[in-house]
């Protein structure tokens, strides 16, 4: 049985929560991975991503006011800026390596992605391998067990935040994950993995209107983020489950949640995994899947060839 009250202000005051609402948005998380795919010029970004001039200015100045991206003058042109990544944007690799990882596989952005990675360290390409630090076994959703412990200094923000939900969830804010995923489907997707399975559990935990959760379920369901079955026991609820492509955000998602804690917010997580096999803490680590090392942005090249 799940406590419902537990989970809804675990997930409130969760750094996944806090941490999407700050570069959680469709474009910010398209620039962060443009930049690490060796994007610097705003040119380069707006004809990759069709983004309007106004919005990737923003999110540039964004990222450059949080300490993730640098300013630095064009050599050819010296009144012109280029971006990169500063020692604290580099700190998200991880993450981003998730997200290359889950559009290879399931995304609509795939051809536009560098199709192959190589370590450096070892010289071969590589896939990514989500791995405990503790133990560095390669990990998934099914390995870690959790508990939920929230976190006072980010519950009551989160709260006050979410009279506001309505209209933050009927904004349009997808990741540009497949141009399918956004904050509110990652913290649904969050929510199932933590046990709630109906649409009234949902509602709970989440505290989207009624409306506008019915729409986003609808819509995961529809783009196979989402399994709705009939409930054995009353046929007139559904019961909503992961599918193969909700379960494969799993390592973004706790990715992403261990850099807003460590990186981002210092505080503790309120959802708290474990690893069934070596019973330590759950800390993700990313791997080289060739030599079992762990994978550094500097160590690593993108390419169009396997070669």
């Amino acid at each position: 049985m799940v406590d419902l009250q537990l989970t809804r202000d675990a997930l409130l005051s969760s750094t996944l929560n806090h941490g999407l609402k700050l570069l959680g948005d469709r474009w910010t998380a398209a620039v962060l991975l443009g930049a690490f795919t060796g994007v610097k010029k705003f040119e380069d970004w707006q004809s990759q991503l069709a983004i309007p001039r106004s919005t990737l200015a923003d999110r540039l100045s964004k990222l450059v006011t949080l300490g993730l991206l640098r300013q630095q003058p064009y050599q050819e042109r010296p009144k012109r800026q280029a971006y990169h990544l500063t020692p604290a944007g580099l700190k998200l690799y991880d993450q981003v390596l998730m997200i290359w990882m889950w559009e290879r596989r399931w995304g609509q952005r795939s051809r536009t992605l560098p199709g192959y990675l190589r370590h450096q360290t070892c010289g071969k390409a590589f896939l990514p391998v989500l791995s405990c630090a503790a133990c560095t076994e390669k990990t998934g959703m099914n390995d870690l067990t959790f508990s939920l412990q929230p976190v006072p200094a980010l519950l009551l923000p989160a709260e006050d935040a979410g009279r506001n939900a309505r209209v933050a969830a009927s904004g349009s804010d997808g990741m540009g994950l497949g141009l399918r995923v956004d904050r509110w489907a990652l913290m649904i997707v969050t929510a199932v993995v933590l046990g709630c399975h109906y649409f009234d559990e949902l509602g709970r935990v989440l505290g989207i209107a009624s409306s506008v959760l019915a729409r986003r379920l609808s819509g995961m369901v529809e783009t196979g983020l989402l399994l709705a079955q009939p409930d054995v026991a009353d046929a007139r609820r559904m019961r909503y489950r992961l599918t193969p492509a909700s379960r494969d955000l799993f390592g973004y998602l706790v990715c992403f949640s261990t850099w807003a804690s460590r990186d981002h917010l210092h505080l503790p997580s309120s959802i708290r995994p474990a690893h069934k096999a070596c019973g330590h803490r759950f800390v993700p680590q990313v791997l080289c899947s060739a030599c079992r090392e762990p994978v550094l942005p500097w160590a690593v090249t993108f390419s169009d060839q396997p070669d």
